[in-house]
């Protein structure tokens, strides 16, 4: 049996070209390293905005990587254990977000190995996947908004996602409306809350913004309120039909599945990094799959493109994520060229092997 023989990790600061919000400017990147006891070698990440790098990147130094030395190396086997190991300091969180460390490190040393890319590995469903135009933007004037939509238009986008939660609802239409003026009436429109409102701003939110018709509604309330979605998937049944979103700050496929169980959701979104990497992910899609919903994954297209490309179709093809100047590539922060390219709304694989994903420094 081939097994992990080694894992190193190292934290890196990569500065944002457009700040998220006035204290996030960087994303840390703990770049992984893995050596198999076949001396085959693989590389992965860890990321978090702004928060919680330096306690990711000591789980994974102090905690995980002597754990996982010794185990099986083959992609997937590992990770129900370590996470049963790592569990006492969390079931999702820091400990989730260091354990896609390694377990992108295993998928890319097993795709290296066989001179594949992850995704060939995994198998492709589909050669590329349609892709939003997005933006952390909530902070920005109109006129910024409306250029960034405008930037989207041009580079092919058949669909965009906005921040609201302003706290008049009639500045969050104001700004819809210009962007809805720029996309037309064909291209799609997301918005996104960010957890900003409760259950009853919610439901009077969105029957105010359902004027410009949302394609979906992402983390209207508290990423982990159960019973809140659940009602306010009830009243917008009998009133707007936007789909609610949930899943970029849930971590575990139990709480996937248990959002959907209650009906609390439409719509998952689950972060690659933020579940625990390509393993856990596949879960989450196959908990989709059975319950009707649709996946798509968030965040980090680089990433996210190339397992979209291997997900099921479900309820819909994947949307992948691509937030206006926050690829690891635009960022300076790739030592090779980006495993994918996005032209005309839509994401294609270049070539490489592994996932294509070595930081600089």
């Amino acid at each position: 049996m081939t097994t992990i023989a080694a894992l190193d990790a190292r934290l890196m600061r990569v500065p944002l070209t457009r700040p998220w919000a006035a204290d996030v400017t960087s994303v840390g990147v703990i770049a992984t390293h893995l050596r198999r006891s076949d001396g085959a070698e693989g590389w992965g990440f860890a990321w978090t905005p702004q928060i919680g790098a330096e306690a990711v990147l000591a789980l994974l130094r102090h905690d995980i990587a002597p754990a996982a030395v010794g185990r099986s190396a083959a992609p997937g086997d590992a990770w129900q254990g370590l996470w049963e190991h790592v569990h006492e300091a969390g079931g999702g969180g820091v400990t989730t977000i260091a354990l896609a460390g390694l377990d992108l490190a295993l998928w890319d040393a097993a795709a290296r190995a066989a001179g594949s890319s992850v995704s060939t590995l995994i198998g492709r469903r589909r050669e590329s996947v349609r892709v939003y135009g997005s933006g952390v933007n909530l902070h920005y004037s109109m006129d910024e908004l409306v250029a960034q939509a405008e930037r989207w238009v041009d580079r092919g986008f058949s669909a965009v996602k906005v921040k609201v939660g302003k706290a008049d609802v009639a500045e969050d239409l104001d700004r819809l409306r210009a962007v809805r003026a720029v996309l037309g009436p064909d291209r799609g429109l997301m918005i996104d809350a960010n957890q900003r409102w409760d259950l009853d701003r919610a439901t009077r939110s969105l029957d105010v913004l359902a004027e410009v018709r949302p394609g979906w509604i992402e983390e209207p309330l508290r990423a982990d309120d159960i019973d809140g979605h659940a009602e306010l998937a009830r009243r917008l049944g009998g009133g707007p039909r936007i789909p609610i979103a949930v899943g970029e700050n849930l971590h575990t496929a139990y709480r996937f599945a248990e959002m959907l169980r209650r009906g609390a959701a439409q719509i998952v979104q689950p972060n690659i990094i933020r579940v625990g990497g390509i393993t856990p992910l596949q879960r989450i899609a196959t908990v989709a799959e059975d319950a009707g919903a649709e996946l798509h994954p968030h965040l980090l297209p680089e990433l996210s493109g190339q397992i979209a490309l291997t997900l099921p179709g479900g309820a819909a093809e994947p949307w992948v994520e691509d937030v206006e100047d926050a690829g690891f590539a635009e960022l300076g922060a790739l030592r090779d060229p980006s495993p994918v390219v996005i032209r005309d709304g839509r994401l294609r694989e270049t070539d490489h092997v592994g996932l294509g994903l070595r930081f600089t420094g």
